[in-house]
């Protein structure tokens, strides 16, 4: 073999040798031939300036990582401290991550970019989790952190991507009521995010005393300044401090199984473990929003918020002695009015002149005058044109059936009212039945309804009582003392109910039986730490919606005919005893009401009596609420440790993390 030989078969060893390598490479990305995913998050190698640095007067930063990785959603997962009013430019390539800050840089200030868990590697996705880039302007750090949790108010769920800010107070006073104009009046001075649980961390903070808000912040200014956007407050003065401190790490082989608990020393900064509780103040500034008619028979106005006096209607091209049967909601936001004439109900155009009250520019509640064009969305040549078709249809009808000798309608019969019976085949004790009415009733024949028990083998007349269930027009219900185990039969003679075009209903008849008390639970809930206030205790369903509700009585809550099943709870402190949970507000200083959640479930078996002993505030609010119902999840941990595991379980071997 001569040298030239040899050095072509030495080329060729050398490019088989290159191309196993590169085809290895790209199988590990890709990972088909079944080798490990990888799991080990970007790690930063260096940046422009240097982390920590002091004395710095250039606004761009430049980051670099050991390998490619992607940015999520900058503009929101991306927090930086002081708040920003000119959003900052940030952008991502290759291996590298640059801020662009845009305001001017304050003097003598701590500044941080908070990255929370927006950067991951480029191939697998393994976040890096919470990194935050740190300078200042002056010559030293601020390194100060206060951290904890933001919930919802009314039901505990953790609120992601709310902001949490912080107000240096110096030495001002304690007293809340000296500083409560400053969500308002400045912006947040330090700021941070929350994460998918909730979490914050404020960090960069310099010693003093601060006061804390939670804003969601709708028109990225960091100033509460608008209703609707949630808010959350302390009453309280935070002071932050730091003190060491060790904590154990616990080192996972699998998603099972422990591989080593290390203690790692730390700097533990303090407070951690706020509680901010967010709501949306209740609106109670009043304007009006829309009118529609979008069915011919009737009008609605739409408002953001009632009052007391409904809005008066003038008509302007219609006789004013027309019949028009007006029906407010509860509230009195939203009123609809019906058209008893039909010859307005058959115009396809209305003008009216509205006058009501609403709060003008200044906030002042004022009368106003507007004028009201109301186009039905149902024009009368097209129901007309329905009604042909109907008879039409009807007639063929007829004809079909007098062709195969059956008996035929001499005239087409007249509409029926269309009533709506809620009457279940399996009705609970403590429940009644409900009817609605899709037009408003001129008369309702309680004569003609007829409620029968049976007893032994005999049918005999029970008692009822019938009427408009309060603050919901056109609903009804029909009530009577349920004897559990008890079969019953409502029959309802025809034209029972007449509406206020002389619709008249149908005769309806239907049995049902009262569930017996052998198949319901009883639940028993004794409250501590609550002497002396009105407190009202719900059952929920696994989907976190109440399904029984009372409230407690010398501390006893009582829920009679549970279901079987399992069942979680809450409860709230009912301040102005109205049997209602009730939002906060900012304006005037008030907390929402107190919620709590039992934090544990509760199996519901028939038969059975089901006695708990529950103290609300003994455990803290963020730990209270069970998972298997929050909402919120937070974010999912990282899969590729488990799917390594489960990769070397199907290859019988062992798998050992990289730590």
């Amino acid at each position: 073999m001569n040298s030239h030989t040899t050095t072509l078969r030495t080329l060729h060893l050398a490019a088989v040798a290159a191309l196993l390598l590169m085809l290895s490479a790209c199988a590990r990305m890709g990972n088909p031939d079944g080798g490990w995913f990888d799991e080990q998050p970007p790690r930063v190698v260096g940046s422009m300036p240097k982390e920590q640095s002091i004395g710095i007067g250039n606004k761009k930063i430049t980051i670099f990582f050991d390998e490619y990785i992607k940015l999520d959603n900058p503009s929101e997962k991306v927090v930086i401290s002081p708040p920003q009013l000119e959003q900052a430019d940030i952008r991502t390539q290759g291996k590298r991550i640059t801020v662009e800050l845009k305001d001017s840089l304050k003097p003598n200030t701590t500044y941080t970019v908070d990255f929370s868990d927006a950067i991951s590697d480029n191939n697998e996705g393994n976040p890096m989790g919470n990194y935050t880039f740190t300078f200042s302007t002056g010559d030293h750090i601020d390194t100060l952190e206060v951290g904890g949790t933001v919930l919802e108010a009314e039901n505990l769920e953790p609120i992601k991507g709310i902001l949490v800010g912080l107000y240096d107070i110096g030495d001002g006073s304690s007293d809340f009521s000296a500083t409560d104009t400053l969500l308002r009046s400045a912006p947040m001075q330090r700021v941070s995010r929350t994460d998918s649980r909730g979490r914050f961390h404020v960090k960069g903070v310099a010693p003093g005393r601060y006061r804390v808000f939670a804003l969601q912040d709708a028109d990225a200014n960091y100033v509460w300044n608008a209703k609707s956007e949630k808010v959350a407050f302390l009453h309280t003065v935070v002071v932050p401090t730091s003190k060491p401190d060790v904590r154990q790490d616990t080192l996972w082989r699998d998603s099972l199984h422990i591989a080593d608990i290390v203690q790692t020393g730390y700097t533990h900064f303090l407070p951690d473990d706020l509680v901010l509780r967010a709501f949306t103040e209740k609106q109670t500034d009043r304007y009006y929003i829309k009118s529609e008619r979008t069915e011919a028979n009737n009008f609605k106005i739409y408002f953001s918020y009632g009052h007391e006096k409904l809005p008066r209607i003038r008509p302007l091209d219609f006789d004013s002695t027309s019949t028009i049967i007006v029906e407010p909601t509860v509230n009195q936001d939203t009123i609809t009015y019906w058209l008893a004439d039909t010859a307005l109900v058959n115009r396809d155009t209305l003008t009216v002149e509205m006058n009501y009250f609403a709060n003008d520019t200044t906030g002042v509640l004022r009368e106003h005058t507007d004028t009201l064009t109301l186009l039905s969305k149902q024009p009368y040549s097209r129901r007309l044109k329905q009604q042909q078709e109907a008879f039409e249809k009807w007639q063929k009808q007829q004809e079909r059936r007098r062709k195969r000798g059956q008996p035929v309608q001499e005239a087409m019969p007249a509409p029926e009212l269309k009533m709506e019976y809620m009457v279940p085949s399996g009705l609970d004790p403590d429940h009644n039945l409900a009817f609605k009415s899709p037009t408003p009733l001129v008369k309702a024949d309680t004569a003609a309804i007829h409620l029968y028990q049976k007893i032994d083998t005999l049918w005999y007349r029970a008692h009822y009582l019938f009427g408009e269930k309060p603050g919901y027009p056109r609903n009804y219900q029909l009530i009577s003392e349920w004897q559990p185990g008890s079969e019953y039969s409502l029959e309802i003679d025809s034209a029972a109910f007449v509406d206020i075009y002389g619709t008249a209903s149908r005769a309806y008849k239907q049995g049902f039986k009262v569930r017996s008390t052998d198949e319901y639970a009883t639940v028993v809930i004794t409250l501590s730490g609550m002497n002396g206030k009105n407190v009202v205790v719900e059952l929920l369903s696994q989907s976190d919606k109440p399904v029984k509700k009372t409230a407690a009585e010398g501390g006893v809550a009582t829920f009679y005919y549970v279901k079987p099943g399992t069942y979680y709870m809450r409860m709230f402190v009912d301040e102005n005893n109205n049997g209602l949970w009730d939002t906060g507000s900012y304006t005037e200083l008030r907390q929402p009401e107190p919620c709590y959640y039992y934090p544990g479930k509760l199996e519901c078996r028939a038969k059975w009596d089901l006695r708990q002993t529950w103290d609300p505030t003994a455990k803290p609010l963020d730990r209270q609420k069970p998972s298997e119902i929050l909402q919120q999840k937070g974010e999912q941990q990282r899969k590729i440790r488990q799917r390594n595991a489960d990769r070397a379980r199907s290859m019988g071997v062992e798998y050992k993390p990289k730590q």
